[in-house]
């Protein structure tokens, strides 16, 4: 959220006379549609009814993490990992995921049903149920749930088939219905799929909406649909993977692992970190947080960032009316020092974690723990609830609480401005230009041959806030004639500027007035006029510079360079 670079004496002259305020372009959310009935596939002939208990083939619960034939550069190991650890999928009792097994209607719905628990139902099963599908039968509660919301439907006859294996079509038109996906010009399908004529009919629209939703995973061809072949247990996991993506409760596949070539890319997608924020519905909060301090344009820089990222739920847990202060202009300095607490530069990833103190963008510390027992890793009281999302710019973690800076006071925010409006003072503060600091530099005079700040001298600045949007900015110029400035600033929020190679940066504008004091026999005073530039280096230093023009007995205009030591 702060910017690491350098900036040339020169650029900084030139910006002087060009500031501008920054603008924030608005993040737009989608929502997922609402859940449809689906349209049966072809008619199938009669089948003999299950056994009451699970078959062999079915899986039981056992270590979702270390599944024995899913090696590390299988092509489906990150969508089969993901719904592992969220408790989605699981592995059979020798502790194999056997991915390249066919899948069947009966095992698809208990799929369905784990991952969609709290689907809306928007139909009702008959009493007697499908004739094929026993009270007493292992997936009966399953396929009852996969049908009355919406996912699955049965054949002509009132039968389920249970036993037998889903076509990966039938699999993307459940999904679809059951989401309630529009959308999608079928006239197109023959840009994504070589095999687009294989598409039975009743499917088209479904997979067309499934396709620009981003649902449809192909391997190892991704413009092959293969829509009539059983679809496997890793195929079906990506299949859920990107449903539960497109319903925002698991983050897309980075775009820097082999598995998301394989993603049919019916919409294109940024992969910033605040373009994955802002696509997924548990951020909705923390994107807005952003748009409002000002740094949703610094967080779509190249970085590298990593981001705790709270969740909708982690923002709620807040005390009352917390939001709603935050977002208040006289509450931004508080804001804005929360979202940079969540930010660590660099790309950490959890594997690289320590425990101990990690430095955040803020410049104050949280504190790691690491749980290995559990593959748990916590930051200050909050836990890492999905770990590694990787964007184009950094990593995010998401995480379970809102982290809370030790020099912000949430309870104070909650309490009405006091006395009749006017801005509290408090000397030495961060304003929304960023901190106070002291530091040395050198002037370069532009013009005039008055006092020192004509010529090429040595300078001691200073920058102290006095309130969110206002500083007073003493320095002194050394030389022959001694000079002190005392300007008065108003101060811009930062915007960006550029990068430096992989760095991003951003600049903080000021403009001001006040009085310049040269040191000589008589104590002569003038108006001082100056307008800089202040660039962030980090959580400690800050690279200052500026023109100045002080009308004491002649006009001297100088050119201050500096870099000073943030104290607050």
């Amino acid at each position: 959220m702060s910017s690491l670079s350098r900036w040339s004496s020169t650029k900084v002259a030139l910006l002087v006379l060009g500031m501008t305020a920054a603008t924030i372009t608005p993040i737009v959310i989608s929502a997922p549609a609402s859940s449809q009935t689906p349209v049966p596939s072809t008619t199938p002939s009669p089948e003999t009814p299950s056994p009451a208990t699970p078959s062999p083939a079915t899986p039981s619960p056992t270590s979702t993490v270390n599944l024995s034939d899913v090696s590390s550069d299988y092509w489906a190991r990150p969508f089969i990992q993901a719904l592992a650890e969220n408790n989605v999928i699981s592995g059979f009792p020798d502790g194999t995921y056997r991915p390249n097994q066919p899948v069947t209607r009966a095992e698809f719905a208990a799929l369905i049903q784990k991952a969609f628990s709290n689907q809306n139902r928007v139909r009702q099963l008959s009493a007697g149920g499908f004739s094929d599908v026993p009270a007493n039968y292992w997936a009966a509660a399953a396929i009852q749930n996969a049908y009355e919301t919406g996912f699955l439907a049965g054949y002509p006859g009132n039968v389920f088939r249970p036993n037998q294996e889903i076509p990966r079509v039938q699999g993307i038109v459940a999904l679809s219905s059951g989401l309630g996906l529009t959308g999608g010009d079928t006239s197109t399908l023959t840009t994504y799929y070589n095999d687009a004529s294989a598409i039975p009919q009743y499917a088209v629209g479904s997979v067309a909406a499934a396709t620009v939703s981003n649902l449809v995973v192909n391997y190892p061809d991704v413009k092959q649909l293969n829509p009539q072949q059983s679809l496997t247990r890793a195929e079906a996991a990506a299949l859920l993977y990107q449903a539960l993506v497109k319903q925002g409760r698991l983050q897309p596949i980075a775009s820097n692992l082999p598995a998301s070539q394989y993603v049919v890319a019916g919409t294109p997608t940024s992969t910033d970190i605040v373009s994955l924020a802002a696509s997924s519905s548990s951020f909705t909060t923390l994107t807005s947080l952003l748009k409002t301090a000002g740094l949703a344009d610094i967080l779509q820089q190249p970085g590298p960032y990593t981001v705790f990222a709270p969740t909708n739920d982690a923002f709620a847990a807040l005390p009352a009316a917390t939001l709603e202060q935050l977002q208040q202009p006289e509450n931004r300095e508080a804001l804005v020092k929360i979202l940079r607490y969540h930010v660590v530069p660099g790309a950490v990833t959890a594997s690289q974690l320590s425990a101990g103190e990690l430095t955040t963008d803020e410049g104050r510390p949280v504190n790691v723990k690491i749980d290995s027992a559990n593959s748990q890793v916590s930051v200050n009281n909050a836990r890492v609830l999905q770990a590694d999302v990787k964007a184009s710019n950094g990593i995010i973690h998401a995480i379970n609480q809102v982290l809370i800076p030790p020099d912000v006071n949430i309870s104070q925010l909650n309490q009405p401005p006091t006395g009749n409006g006017t801005p509290d003072v408090n000397v030495g503060r961060a304003t929304r230009g960023g901190r106070s600091y002291i530091g040395v530099g050198g002037n370069i005079g532009l013009s005039g041959n008055d006092t020192a700040l004509s010529d090429t001298n040595f300078t001691v600045i200073s920058k102290l806030g006095l309130t969110n949007y206002l500083s007073v900015r003493p320095s002194v110029i050394f030389g022959d004639d001694t000079i002190f400035l005392v300007p008065v600033t108003l101060d811009f929020s930062p915007r960006r500027a550029g990068s430096v190679g992989d760095r991003s940066y951003s600049i903080s504008p000021y403009i001001g007035a006040g009085v310049a004091i040269e040191a000589n026999a008589n104590t002569d005073i003038g108006l001082l006029l100056t307008g800089g530039v202040d660039i962030p280096l980090g959580s400690k230093l800050t690279l200052t510079g500026g023109v100045n023009a002080a009308f004491v007995d002649d006009t001297d205009v100088g050119l201050q360079l500096g870099i000073g030591y943030n104290f607050r």
